[in-house]
């Protein structure tokens, strides 16, 4: 069970960057999740890593957010994907390239095998994109979890 994670990441690595994603939603009002799926399903082998990604975001309720402000960020460990996947509340005013250019710096730091950094480092990058749109409101909550969704 979820052998292929341990492989990239620690339990530390997961407390770090539950630890950031909190960090970052004090700036915005925005909420960020972290998935790890390590393979596809029978079911899914068809399906693209922007499908998967979408179908996570809404298994996880992040469409349920206030301000439509939820964004995932997916990784398929078993496919060597990963994609940043934003609510229609973000794409109005951030699209869907800049995702994907934290996505690509995020993979140079994969690339390097630095994984747990190289999420750490996303955390940040798209909390800092999300304060500068969405600041944190007065009566802000965390509406979403921050710990690090693993699926085998």
């Amino acid at each position: 069970m979820q052998k292929l994670i341990y492989e990239y990441f620690s339990d530390d690595d997961f407390l770090r960057v539950s630890n950031k994603i909190g960090e970052m939603e004090k700036k915005t009002s925005g909420e960020i999740r972290i998935a790890i799926k390590e393979k596809k399903s029978f079911l899914e082998r068809n399906k693209n890593i922007r499908q998967l990604a979408e179908k996570e975001f809404v298994k996880l309720k992040m469409h349920n957010t206030r301000d439509k402000t939820g964004i995932l960020l997916f990784l398929m460990l078993g496919d060597r994907q990963f994609y940043i996947l934003a609510d229609s509340g973000i794409d109005k005013k951030v699209g869907q390239k800049v995702w994907d250019a934290v996505r690509d710096e995020i993979q140079t730091h994969f690339q390097s095998g630095n994984f747990g950094e190289g999420i750490i480092w996303g955390i940040e990058r798209v909390g800092k994109i999300l304060s500068e749109h969405f600041p944190i409101k007065a009566g802000d909550t965390n509406e979403l979890s921050n710990k690090v969704v693993l699926e085998e």
